[in-house]
């Protein structure tokens, strides 16, 4: 079973409105469904993924679950406008992006941490990541 399915999306759309847009054809929906998961992956690159993915029913974190199916029918709308409300599926999408962007690098209790790798060459527990910055520019005057 997948993370998120058609009939999980009629909270968000009404079913008449889905099989209008994809004129009976689902792989438009699991396309838009599919494209939203991959979005939401992008920001949530400290957490496990694959986990958060593949977990289903109530296993779902809830809000993500709800920011998810908002980007999944921003997606599937934009083929087209019949009987719905783009103003409010732009800004439910807008809200969902924010949300992720927002929680992009805070520690979430609700979803899985990412597993520390073990295939790099630097040893166990290493992310191969490297933070970089510097101190304010000062200017000298003699």
């Amino acid at each position: 079973m997948a993370y998120l399915t058609t009939e999980d999306m009629y909270t968000h759309i009404y079913q008449e409105n889905i099989e209008t847009i994809s004129r009976g054809d689902e792989a438009v929906m699991l396309s838009a469904i599919d494209a939203a998961i991959e979005e939401a992956s992008g920001y949530l690159t400290r957490y496990d993924t694959r986990a958060i993915f593949s977990a289903t029913g109530t296993a779902r974190n809830a809000i993500l679950l709800l920011f998810v199916k908002d980007i999944a029918a921003w997606h599937f709308v934009n083929l087209c406008n019949a009987g719905v409300d783009m103003e409010l599926r732009e800004k439910r999408y807008e809200r969902a992006i924010e949300w992720l962007e927002n929680n992009q690098n805070r520690n979430n209790p609700n979803l899985p941490a990412k597993p520390d790798s073990t295939d790099c060459e630097h040893g166990a527990g290493c992310r191969c990541q490297m933070d970089y910055g510097s101190n304010r520019k000062r200017d000298n005057h003699f």
